[in-house]
């Protein structure tokens, strides 16, 4: 089945390579909005699979459109796109819901390839979100803005930003562990599959379960709220 995408960006003549490239590799197109406020309400209406989302737009940005996105269409992926690798950047799109992190220099293999990890919820985690969700997990707890899913849990560490030790029972199974750390390191579904000589089935099984053991909507809070645990480990 064709993956369709909504596009997200205030320049015109970018939208409209990305719809002639996007098309050409079998992607379909959904829609355009050209500002946030827009984003926002076509993906209520098109329910599209990704949101492929610029970063910076008038009126609305991309990361608070992605985050009201998650909140109200929470079955819409967004990929985030943006001219430059800014952490605080990817940060904040992380905890706003966004599935993916694209930098406007890429090629549209790149492209093409993320925005159907994301329609699948297969979305590996790149060195550059794995920096930055291990920045995030040893940043002191703070509030968050009204109507986002917050991706910390408390520690009972006394000092500030520190992974607390691991429970003595384990959350998670061991085998979850063992597919949640893989995960971490970049793998996507099917290699761990692979690594662990499982099937694709078994491990979306097994990641399911971690979601609703960690309270989690998807991997990369997953993830996180796992090394806040001191479940796993991002080096």
């Amino acid at each position: 089945m064709t993956v369709r995408v909504l596009l997200a960006d205030d320049h015109t003549m970018l939208r409209e390579s990305l719809r002639r490239s996007l098309e050409a590799n079998g992607v379909g197109v959904a829609g355009e909005a050209s500002d946030g406020v827009e984003a926002v309400r076509l993906a209520a209406e098109l329910l599209p699979d990704v949101v492929l989302m610029d970063v910076s737009m008038p009126g609305l940005d991309g990361v608070e459109a992605t985050r009201i996105i998650k909140r109200e269409t929470p079955s819409v992926q967004v990929v985030m796109l943006t001219m430059h690798a800014d952490q605080e950047v990817l940060v904040r799109a992380l905890r706003a819901g966004a599935a993916g992190y694209l930098v406007k220099d890429c090629t549209t293999d790149d492209v093409v390839r993320t925005i159907h990890q994301a329609a699948s919820g297969d979305a590996s985690l790149t060195p550059e979100v794995a920096a930055a969700m291990l920045a995030e997990a040893h940043r002191p707890e703070r509030p968050e803005p009204e109507g986002s899913a917050p991706l910390e849990i408390q520690s009972s560490s006394p000092e500030a930003g520190t992974v607390p030790a691991r429970p003595a029972d384990p959350i998670i199974s061991k085998r979850e562990e063992e597919v949640l750390q893989l995960i971490a390191e970049g793998a996507s579904t099917t290699e761990v599959a692979e690594r662990l000589y499982i099937s694709v089935k078994t491990v979306k099984n097994h990641l399911a379960s971690v979601y609703q053991k960690l309270d989690s909507r998807d991997r990369t809070q997953a993830v996180l709220r796992a090394v806040r645990m001191g479940i796993i480990r991002l080096d």
